[in-house]
């Protein structure tokens, strides 16, 4: 029984066969899925994933997506927060330096969104690109009482153990499947059993082998192989894992 911890099931991309989708991921396996949102405009469809029985979801403003954000998308986000009190986190939203020119504007968007985070008591649910130092650093000073997800996790293993004091939990997803991704690979066997998740980031972050192909929930159990690999792990101990840490990081109940 596996856990998507973070896939965009809202994305345009599978407006074609969308309950297909979920139909192969239950037939690999993959049962449960959490479904960020990126943008005020794409709020509503994640909401609406939400309403089944399988999905659970966060709202948020992703940096990538920063010429769709507009002035007052903050004040709706709090709004949103408060008419879906199932939401179980804050983003996706973050800091990403492959889009230098525009890192001021990243730093003060995902600041407004920490502070609702720290305010609310939620998880955040963070994207960081080349940037684990600057954002664990500020992750320390602001000191969020429900910690969060580092998503699609690529750092060290020092990196790693600092997000892990923070009380943070890091997604391993496609990037692990990778020969080449020895430094994240080297993270991965020094994560304690309690600090990690699986995720496919969906339809991004394929898996090796499957380069410039849509990604989607049912390739988890192959980020599970991998993962229970690098730990020399039954692969069962590590979805048993997965699936607590994630109940645990989005405060979901024992049955869920």
């Amino acid at each position: 029984m596996l856990f998507d911890a973070h896939c965009h099931l809202d994305f345009d991309s599978f407006d074609a066969d969308r309950e297909a989708v979920f139909e192969r991921a239950h037939a690999a396996g993959v049962s449960r899925f959490m479904v960020p949102g990126t943008t005020r405009r794409r709020w509503e469809n994640v909401l609406a994933l939400s309403e089944r029985d399988d999905v659970v979801a966060s709202l948020g403003l992703h940096p990538f997506f920063l010429d769709e954000h507009a002035e007052g998308d903050i004040e709706r986000l709090a709004e949103a927060l408060d008419q879906h009190p199932h939401l179980v986190g804050i983003g996706e939203c973050g800091i990403d330096t492959r889009f230098e020119a525009t890192l001021d504007q990243q730093w003060a968007l995902f600041e407004a969104q920490l502070q609702l985070a720290k305010q609310r008591r939620m998880p955040v649910i963070v994207h960081c690109v080349h940037a684990d130092d600057q954002v664990a650093k500020r992750l320390r000073q602001l000191d969020l009482p429900a910690g969060g997800l580092i998503h699609a996790f690529g750092g060290s293993a020092q990196q790693a153990r600092r997000f892990l004091d923070l009380g943070y939990t890091l997604g391993l997803g496609g990037a692990v499947t990778y020969d080449r991704a020895k430094r994240l690979h080297r993270a991965v066997q020094s994560l304690p059993d309690d600090g990690f998740v699986l995720e496919t980031d969906s339809p991004d972050m394929p898996l090796c082998g499957r380069q410039g192909q849509r990604n989607e929930p049912s390739c988890l159990p192959r980020t599970l192989d991998a993962v229970a690999a690098l730990r020399s792990q039954e692969r069962d101990r590590i979805a048993a894992n997965a699936w607590a840490n994630t109940r645990r990081l989005f405060r979901l109940a024992a049955d869920s």
